[in-house]
């Protein structure tokens, strides 16, 4: 069903020196509209040369008017698309003349929310537009894409009509208490609630991949003073970003670096050497370093030999789930050759951050973490921190439901668990959805998307 709106216009892409502008409309307003700038009702579909005039008559602008009918638009609404060339004031000017023929200036993000409520996209699909705008990597870009063609919905979509199902089986069995057969007991119900938890775990990991491709992997560097944590963040960032000097306690606050490797984004953070100190400014400098850990998706331990048994100790800071690498540093001191290992789930790499040896080895890792490894990126989609939390929200209630099935046979309690896991999954699409959730997604959008 259509969304009953007004008429709203907005500048969509602006001109560069010689580039096109593009002025898009939306609302039941667009055919008369349409219809006053070409002198004639235009052609569905098609692109029309023609002269934009003002109230006066004067001409504003030569371009191209097309005109999508509703429903079958971006909208669902009337859509006109207006391209003009020349300059960001004679675009102006166009959107004055369409606001005075009906039309107001569009919110931030109002043509993809129109989408969303006309049913056009669903809410993840029109969050990854935004993230396909925003994406600062080509991964990222490439994830986005797969999101809004629908990819990331349709996994839901599937989880969802499996969690349906076993809520239905379970209903129908508390709907019988009167016959002799346990029918919570089925072996059934065990089976599709295994298989529902196993897929969910799959899709979060998908998700939480999708996160880090659209977000950037944020990586935190620590270490003891002196270790090198500001020399590797050179060595990755391609450029002298850090201090650095022999003297130990040089970097006193966390320096954050953006870094594309290979289309995959990395948000780098040298922290400050983690020690006791009696220096206020240093103190403070190890206090923002702990707080940096406590946010980062992964970190890089920079040691030594000697040290490195003993520093393992400052990934107690980091939060469940974050991944950890060991750099074991200065192997052109130590007469060590680069090369890496696996202890107890931890990546240990050998490298050298001043002479580079070894750091090809990092850098791919990191690029796995970040979800882009070998065989990881084909089938990625973009994903949102909401969503991940949404998912880990669903994750709890079928926890629950397990253990309301297998403790008590408390059949109540296991619906009423898949009924609150199938609203949070809702919540990622839009099935349930509150206004304010869709003021604050709808409203970090640019004009005119």
């Amino acid at each position: 069903m259509t969304h009953a709106a007004d008429t709203i216009a907005a500048i969509a892409s602006a001109p560069g020196a010689a580039g096109v502008g593009v002025l898009r409309v939306s609302g039941p307003q667009v055919p008369a509209i349409a219809q006053a700038l070409l002198g004639r009702a235009p052609q569905p579909r098609h692109a029309h040369f023609a002269s934009f005039r003002d109230a006066d008559g004067e001409a504003i602008d030569h371009g191209l008017l097309l005109h999508f009918p509703a429903p079958a638009s971006y909208t669902g609404e009337h859509v006109l698309e207006l391209q003009g060339h020349g300059s960001a004031v004679l675009l102006d000017a166009l959107l004055r003349r369409v606001c005075e023929l009906g039309a107001r200036l569009a919110r931030p993000g109002e043509f993809t929310e129109r989408a969303f409520l006309n049913g056009k996209l669903d809410l993840a699909q029109a969050e990854a537009v935004a993230d396909l705008i925003a994406a600062r990597s080509q991964a990222g870009a490439r994830a986005a894409l797969r999101s809004m063609e629908g990819v990331f919905s349709q996994r839901i979509d599937a989880l969802l009509q499996a969690l349906i199902a076993l809520r239905v089986h379970i209903e129908a069995a508390i709907d019988f208490p009167e016959e002799e057969i346990d029918f919570l007991a089925d072996p059934a119900i065990a089976r599709q609630l295994d298989s529902l938890r196993a897929e969910l775990a799959g899709l979060l990991r998908e998700a939480q991949r999708g996160l880090r491709l659209n977000d950037g992997l944020r990586v935190a560097i620590v270490g003891r003073p002196n270790a090198g944590k500001s020399s590797l963040l050179n060595a990755l960032a391609g450029s002298e970003r850090a201090i650095v000097t022999a003297i130990a306690g040089t970097t006193r606050d966390v320096l954050r670096e953006s870094v594309a490797l290979d289309g995959v984004a990395l948000e780098l953070a040298d922290t400050a050497g983690l020690r006791d100190t009696e220096d206020e400014v240093e103190r403070e400098g190890v206090r923002r370093a702990h707080g940096e850990l406590a946010r980062a998706d992964a970190a890089v331990l920079v040691t030594d030999e000697e040290h490195a048994a003993a520093d393992l100790a400052l990934f107690d800071a980091l939060p469940a789930g974050a991944e950890r690498v060991v750099l074991v540093n200065k192997i052109d001191l130590a007469c060590t050759t680069a090369h890496a290992e696996t202890r107890d789930g931890i990546r240990w790499l050998w490298a050298s951050a001043k002479t580079g040896d070894g750091l090809d080895a990092l850098r791919e890792y990191l690029k796995q973490l970040a979800g882009a490894g070998a065989g990881s990126g084909e089938g990625a989609f973009s994903a949102r921190r909401r969503h991940v939390l949404a998912l880990e929200t669903v994750g709890e209630h079928l926890d629950r439901t397990a253990h309301a099935l297998a403790s008590t046979r408390a059949g109540e309690l296991a619906a009423e668990e898949l009924r609150q896991a199938q609203h949070a999954l809702g919540e990622i699409t839009g099935s349930y959805t509150s206004d304010d959730l869709l003021g604050a997604i709808f409203g970090s959008f640019c004009i005119g998307k």
